[in-house]
């Protein structure tokens, strides 16, 4: 922190520029992104890392949800019921984390990770049959749904696997309250592996998602003073920048290419979240 306020803004913007636009594309939030770069590059203490973070995570959900859902791409009800889960979660990773130490639950979120990055990266998309007949809890939620592809035409899916995706969902949650971050990217796996949603669905829907559940934590942080106005103004203005950019190029991306970066990313999280927490830097 002893460069030039200045300097350390911008640096921060372009930052938070690149972490909206992955955050974007992949449905983890700008966020996982914020906290590696606050905590390894210019030493912030854990807590202000995760105030701002929690702030980045709700501007790139919005930055991003609204010209999803404008889209027609993200499932909206699907996101609303799984919220309840990722809430419940919330709330016992909350009670979980006054006992645990951050260590272990450091290498416990970057292992689930790395396992995210390898079923993504190896999963194969034309073998999945989207309109298979579905869960039968799915239709009677009214939870299937269609979105439009890059060609123009539009794509239905059935969601299966409800309690299955609903299960990992709380888990999300779980890692949420322990760790103050969305936990995107074990929401778009419950959504894309267990359920069986196409990938831009899930990152899109995840997107919607991750700005409910950052919502809930950052007022804790907030009145425990941990949000920072001056480290967090130049980032939220970056992810909601490099989040719209994001949005504009999903419709068109190409979801093998996508899946990669997905998997690129997260086992990038992966392996700062167990550093920081083997070195006691969380």
């Amino acid at each position: 922190m002893d460069l030039n306020l200045e300097v350390f803004s911008i640096i921060l913007f372009f930052g938070a520029c690149f972490a909206g636009f992955i955050g974007s594309l992949t449905g983890l939030g700008g966020g996982v992104v914020v906290i590696p770069l606050l905590t390894l590059g210019f030493g912030v203490d854990m807590r202000y890392a995760i105030g701002a973070a929690l702030v980045t995570s709700i501007a790139t959900s919005s930055g991003a949800a609204a010209a999803y859902i404008k889209e027609g791409i993200t499932n909206v009800r699907i996101g609303m019921f799984l919220e309840i889960a990722t809430t419940t979660g919330a709330v016992i990773g909350a009670i979980v984390a006054m006992y645990l130490d951050k260590v272990y639950i450091a290498i416990i979120f970057g292992c689930v990770l790395i396992f995210s990055a390898v079923r993504s990266i190896s999963k194969k998309e034309e073998n999945i049959d989207y309109a298979a007949p579905g869960d039968k809890l799915g239709e009677k939620l009214k939870l299937n749904g269609s979105y439009p592809t890059k060609d123009g035409t539009i794509e239905k899916y059935n969601v299966h696997n409800v309690v299955g995706g609903y299960s990992l969902m709380t888990l999300a949650g779980v890692l949420s309250g322990l760790l103050g971050i969305g936990s995107g990217a074990l929401k778009v796996l419950a959504m894309d592996t267990a359920m069986k949603i196409p990938f831009k669905v899930s990152t899109t829907t995840s997107n919607f998602m991750v700005g409910v559940t950052a919502a809930a934590s950052a007022v804790i942080y907030l009145q425990r003073g941990y949000i920072d106005p001056g480290l967090a103004m130049p980032i939220v203005v970056g992810v909601l920048l490099g989040a719209f950019f994001g949005s504009k190029i999903l419709p068109k991306t190409n979801v093998k290419k996508l899946r990669l970066l997905f998997s690129v990313v997260i086992f990038f999280l992966a392996v700062s979240m167990i550093y920081n927490g083997i070195t006691g830097k969380l």
